[in-house]
């Protein structure tokens, strides 16, 4: 739900907004939702129209995927544990 009254004000705000400096907000934006805990495909509904926000909404699942499954190879191989 928060996304889409979020989509209302970025497409309204987006315009003050230097191209150069979009997708910076946009990631921003994309941030601020997810830690309201909205879920990602609430997001990506909401932005269907916006390259910007999908862009950076890609960019935070690839990222917080790949720090996920980093760890989880840690842990599996034992690097967090120096007498493994």
């Amino acid at each position: 739900m928060h996304a889409h009254v979020a989509a209302e004000i970025w497409e309204e705000l987006r315009r003050f907004v230097v191209g150069a400096d979009r997708g910076e907000a946009a990631e921003i934006l994309v941030s601020v939702l997810i830690n309201a805990d909205e879920d990602p495909e609430d997001i990506r509904s909401a932005f269907r129209g916006d390259g910007d926000v999908r862009r950076a909404l890609q960019q935070y699942l690839d990222t917080d995927q790949g720090v996920e499954d980093d760890e989880e190879e840690d842990y599996l191989d034992g690097a967090e544990d120096p007498d493994y």
